[in-house]
């Protein structure tokens, strides 16, 4: 790996993890930079290929995958697991981490302009690259996201708060603008797709049912709905105004355990949220006290503001 100049601020930042993080904060600004040309080139939402666990690529899943396992390589990343790549790669045989990372995340909005990201997690890393991942998502020692917005921001947690950057495009430098983010606990919005109602399981159903009764009903207030299909976008939503977020497995065939993948998505997403005070869960058990079976396994998620996330799991104990 060729360090590149220092482009992210190093407060609260382990000196152990500042060249990784620094060469994904690096890699970013050329990511971003791609997407904010988008439409002036190639088509970035163009459908390039499928990835191991059937589900499409678009061009800027595989552009920005190479670029961030470019970036690792021959630095201090041992093992690179890509939602892209069916298998790790060795990126560094010296490497003491393992980084699991969703490339970019929501990329079927490429085309319609909305939020996307980047999602990563690291793991101190183990001789094997399956072992270095399968493991329960509380051995993390870093989780973090690159939003691509009207801002492009860094929201990482060590495992002592929640913190976020955000990049000064003047500067080609990530600022940090808070030290330790709180999810509100106040907040009348929950996001889910609710095309899916007919597929959900009770505990679900009667939560959601519950929201959309008002304020006559037994929540005594009226919420409003989001979904935008970005998890970065949900999330950093939610980091910002609270709420509560929900991707359950149904009953269709291939959604048992929802959509989302344990390794690249569910696991640091947790982590940041937990930092973050507020809640993780697969709708019982908490998101950190879980492992993935498999590199591409998928666990139902729920996080937000823990009173609500826990209201979702008291719905699941009073249906058994």
């Amino acid at each position: 790996m060729t360090s590149p100049a220092n482009v992210i601020s190093p407060d609260l930042i382990p000196d152990a993890l500042y060249p990784t993080i620094n060469a994904l904060c690096a890699t970013s600004i050329d990511v971003a930079a791609i997407i904010a040309r988008a439409g002036l080139g190639q088509s970035l939402a163009a459908q390039v290929g499928e990835n191991s666990d059937g589900d499409g690529q678009k061009a800027l899943d595989v552009l920005a995958d190479d670029m961030f396992e470019a970036a690792l390589r021959g630095g201090d990343v041992r093992w690179y697991a890509s939602e892209e790549q069916e298998d790790a790669l060795l990126t560094s045989e010296g490497g003491k981490y393992a980084l699991a990372i969703d490339p970019l995340d929501g990329s079927s909005n490429i085309d319609v302009n909305v939020s996307i990201g980047t999602i990563f997690s690291i793991f101190d890393t183990k001789e094997g690259a399956e072992e270095s991942f399968l493991r329960p998502a509380s051995e993390q020692i870093c989780g973090g996201y690159i939003l691509y917005g009207p801002a492009t921001c860094l929201v990482v947690t060590f495992g002592n708060g929640t913190q976020q950057y955000v990049l000064d495009p003047s500067k080609g430098e990530f600022v940090l603008v808070e030290k330790a983010m709180e999810v509100p606990e106040t907040s009348k919005e929950f996001a889910i797709n609710a095309s899916n109602y007919r597929h959900w399981t009770k505990p679900v159903r009667t939560y959601i049912d519950d929201c959309l009764a008002g304020k006559d009903g037994p929540r005594g207030m009226d919420f409003n709905m989001r979904w935008v299909g970005s998890l970065v976008a949900e999330t950093h939503r939610i980091l910002t105004r609270g709420g509560i977020f929900l991707y359950p497995g149904d009953a269709r065939p291939g959604y048992e355990n929802g959509r989302l993948r344990m390794v690249y998505e569910c696991a640091p997403i947790a982590f940041i949220i937990e930092q973050a005070k507020g809640h993780a869960t697969d709708g019982e058990t908490p998101i950190l006290e879980r492992q993935a079976a498999t590199l591409h396994g998928r666990v139902p998620l729920v996080f937000g503001s823990a009173q609500k996330v826990q209201r979702v799991a008291d719905h699941h104990d009073l249906s058994e």
